[in-house]
């Protein structure tokens, strides 16, 4: 288990993460999200060992991950800013990685093969996702314990995108292993992440599972004989609130049921419920808190 408690980091007066508090199960890919600036590289960085904290602690199976650097060597961090040394190959590359690893030779040439990579490629001519899929492939052959991917996704084509989430699928299922992933595109964390958290402000907002979090989350279309103002869902957990006409769309947290029965008790001519997406749960989260801005 990841468990981060009471962490902070700041550089010089810019307090980047608050008192942050958050546990991660293992066997799980966990989303973390955010607005650009919300603390999402620096807290990657912090659970990777590669800051240190002013405050707080972060523990992954019960170690200090920058203390201790048997641990660290269980973490793969590959990190949205790459940087290789000029004139490095991926053979090159990989002698300094079995020189820190334990490294898993027949893993790394599949994985090569799957992403289209030679060994005699000079890293810094290659395209950004080229250069992202090296870095996939040197995480991958560590066979870490937890992985942590800082955009993942950026610059992958479809295929590869596709090709990369089957690994990840087939890792947990036979290593056991924990995955962070941060990206700003929420529609792809939809489909392979089982938890997630909200960073903003340095904070940890709201976390949990991403299906029960959508389930108890939903948009409700609503038509009244005469129109109602916002005012009017005073009883209900709104996150956002729109009114055209007669028709009201409001998005509620809430069980599903006694939502529905309490906007039956306001005798509506039509309720209609739509389920909202991951990225449309963390829009009304951060716009509920006034964290959203023009």
């Amino acid at each position: 288990m990841l468990r981060i408690e009471h962490l902070y980091k700041a550089f010089k007066t810019n307090e980047v993460i608050k008192d942050l508090n958050l546990e991660i199960e293992e066997r799980s890919i966990f989303g973390l999200v955010g607005i650009n600036g919300a603390g999402k590289s620096t807290l990657l960085r912090l659970i990777a060992g590669v800051y240190e904290p002013d405050h707080g602690s972060v523990t992954f199976n019960d170690e200090d991950t920058f203390l201790f650097p048997e641990i660290r060597s269980s973490i793969s961090f590959v990190s949205d800013e790459q940087y290789y040394p000029a004139g490095s190959t991926i053979a090159s590359v990989k002698t300094m990685y079995e020189s820190m690893y334990d490294f898993d030779q027949e893993a790394y040439h599949n994985y090569l093969h799957m992403f289209d990579l030679k060994e005699n490629m000079n890293i810094r001519t290659l395209s950004k996702g080229n250069r992202r899929r090296v870095s996939l492939v040197f995480a991958l052959s560590t066979h870490p314990k937890l992985l942590l991917l800082d955009e993942a996704y950026d610059g992958l084509e479809p295929l590869a995108r596709l090709r990369f989430k089957k690994v990840l699928a087939q890792l947990i299922e036979d290593e056991g292993i924990t995955v962070i992933i941060s990206s700003h595109n929420l529609k792809e964390l939809e489909d392979i992440c089982d938890s997630f958290g909200i960073l903003d402000d340095g904070h940890i907002v709201s976390y949990g599972d991403l299906l029960d979090a959508r389930e108890s989350v939903n948009k409700y279309q609503v038509v009244f004989s005469e129109p109602k103002t916002k005012e009017d869902f005073s009883d209900f957990d709104v996150l956002h609130f729109e009114q055209a006409g007669r028709v009201a769309n409001v998005v509620i947290r809430g069980s599903r049921e006694e939502v529905t029965e309490k906007l039956e008790e306001m005798h509506p001519l039509l309720v209609d419920i739509l389920q909202v997406s991951f990225e449309e749960l963390f829009i009304y989260e951060l716009e509920s808190r006034g964290d959203l801005h023009e």
